[in-house]
């Protein structure tokens, strides 16, 4: 039998979800303050490029029709993370999640034996995490979609263990995808927020979770990291070396915290076959998926012919393009 190829970096766009949010207390905030983050030349640029992509985030035939055209068999699609809406109170986030998962599960049912997905949870309600992890899995989605932060809490926060021991239990998939970095304005020229800000929030995001000893305390979690998990596989000497040399850098977690790279799944888009290749060794070709980050513009729109600009060992390719998602999915 022939191993899928599985995209595990795929969005939809939700109307229904903005359509719930559109003119609340906050959500005009939320927008300026993604504005001034951005920039007005990276929004000018934005909008039109969604706006062209809106078939594919939105129609199952086109989204199918394009998977076709880039090799793909499999998506596992995630909500754009515009929708995760941090800045909601607890009722307008309940609306939120519910909205998104049952959106997301209903694409995803127009071609089941093709698309698979996530859904997700109001990181900025802890104690509601749970329930919105519990209601994504009950809509027969793979698990769910969360950011790097919320204004007031980093991932390496004690309120967020039920999530983490919940999501340990029923072997959901946690997709770590950034949405907006906290060097705000420092960003807002030549589209930096989104190429050095992205990278930087998953670096800072992954070391929270393994300094703290969350990976210790859940080892059983499955945690994909977008975007290769940014600048932290690259750079993960520097934390080894701090924390085998400073009291305050390795007191909280067991173990080397390159240690733990092989206890995370990345996905490929990284842009750079040198990179992937790294990635590869430090991670182990058994934590690396397929991702394109379909259908926008900082995604890959051949993310085949970027795995084999890898020059990859012929069993590496194949766990990477497909194999592992099989597994991690449960796929027959």
């Amino acid at each position: 039998m022939i191993t899928p190829t599985i995209d595990v970096h795929a969005h939809v766009l939700l109307p229904e979800v903005e359509a719930l949010v559109a003119g609340l207390p906050g959500h005009a905030e939320a927008k300026q303050l993604d504005a001034r983050r951005n920039g007005p030349a990276a929004l000018a640029v934005s909008g039109p490029m969604v706006g062209e992509r809106i078939p594919k985030l939105t129609d199952v035939a086109a989204r199918l029709a394009a998977m076709d055209a880039q090799g793909v068999d499999v998506q596992l699609v995630s909500p754009s993370p515009s929708h995760y809406h941090y800045w909601a109170d607890e009722g307008t986030a309940e609306k939120v999640y519910r909205t998104a998962n049952e959106a997301t599960a209903t694409h995803c049912a127009a071609a089941p034996d093709r698309l698979h997905g996530l859904g997700l949870v109001p990181l900025q309600h802890p104690d509601h995490m749970v329930y919105a992890l519990d209601h994504a899995l009950e809509q027969g989605l793979a698990g769910v979609e969360i950011s790097s932060h919320t204004p007031c809490r980093e991932l390496s926060d004690p309120a967020y263990t039920p999530f983490w021991a919940r999501a340990e239990e029923t072997g959901a998939i946690l997709f770590l995808h950034p949405f907006g970095c906290t060097l705000d304005e420092r960003l807002d020229q030549w589209y930096l927020s989104n190429t050095v800000g992205q990278p930087t929030e998953n670096a800072v995001a992954l070391s929270h979770l393994i300094f703290s000893g969350v990976l210790d305390r859940h080892p059983g979690l499955k945690l994909v990291a977008a975007h290769g998990g940014g600048y932290l596989p690259t750079h993960i000497g520097r934390s080894d070396h701090a924390w085998s040399t400073r009291s305050d850098a390795g007191g909280g977690c067991a173990h080397l915290p390159s240690s733990y790279l092989k206890r995370i799944y990345f996905d490929s888009l990284v842009h750079d076959p040198r990179v992937l290749g790294s990635l590869l060794e430090v991670a182990g070709a058994d934590r690396v998926l397929l991702g394109s980050d379909f259908p926008f513009d900082m995604g890959s729109e051949d993310p085949v012919g970027a795995l084999r600009a890898a020059r990859l060992s012929a069993a590496d390719f194949d766990a990477v393009r497909g194999g592992n998602a099989a597994a991690l999915l449960r796929l027959a």
